[in-house]
């Protein structure tokens, strides 16, 4: 599967709008069976990884995931530089909303290069692993100064066949009123793209900023692998 043309193929401006409404979209089997195998299956190896978090030892919650070291494995590589170009547009339409002044580069190699400039070098793609009892707190993936507002997780495993619960979850916190919360539901291959962790929703006087946060519910049975693409780098 090629993941340029998958992608090339998708109705972005459906996916802008949804993004628009909820905060969130859903990408239906970006990947196939056997890229997510090949995925899951480094989680064991040292190799490919800069290092390892212990969820309970932060207080994050339950489980471990494995940060990704440079170079990326080429699957990810090609999945990170062929999202950046159809969400940086929507990226930069969500920002002149806000009239934050901020636009990104065409390209994902030049938004690293700033990145990197503000001290930010360390990859931040990871491989996030739950069994069971495991769950993730909501949280927001910021890393440094710069954050890219849109991200990415691919469901890896069979929900149903290899493991039970486990939701992804998103929260929005919205001005004077109670905060919101959605489930997602994916099946293996599918990806979700989501705020990282504020989006601009429109009101009577124009856009103002909500903010977002992402977990995953307490995992029942089973073991479940998640890839996080995530576009800025961390100091």
């Amino acid at each position: 599967m090629s993941i340029s043309r998958n992608l090339f193929a998708l109705d972005w401006p459906a996916l802008a709008r949804q993004l628009d409404a909820d905060g969130h979209a859903l990408i239906p089997g970006l990947l196939d069976r056997a890229q997510c195998e090949k995925l899951r299956a480094l989680y064991d190896q040292d190799a490919p990884f800069r290092s390892r978090v212990i969820m309970a030892r932060h207080n994050f919650g339950l489980g471990e995931y494995r940060y990704f070291a440079y170079p990326l494995p080429a699957l990810l590589q090609a999945l990170r530089e062929a999202l950046y170009p159809p969400l940086r547009a929507i990226a930069n339409t969500w920002h002149e909303r806000l009239g934050t002044g901020i636009h990104y580069p065409p390209e994902h190699a030049d938004f690293l290069a700033q990145c990197h400039a503000a001290g930010q070098q360390r990859p931040t793609p990871l491989l996030l692993r739950y069994r069971a009892g495991d769950y993730n707190c909501l949280h927001q993936d910021l890393y440094g100064e710069l954050a890219f507002p849109l991200q990415v997780a691919i469901l890896l495993s069979r929900p149903g066949a290899e493991f039970e619960g486990g939701e992804f979850v998103l929260t929005e916190q919205r001005p004077r009123m109670q905060s919101r919360a959605s489930v997602v539901p994916l099946q293996q291959g599918d990806a979700v793209v989501f705020a990282v962790a504020q989006r601009p929703v429109a009101g009577v006087r124009g856009y103002h900023r909500v903010n977002l946060r992402h977990g995953v519910s307490r995992l029942h049975t089973g073991e479940r692998f998640t890839l996080g693409v995530i576009f800025h780098d961390a100091l």
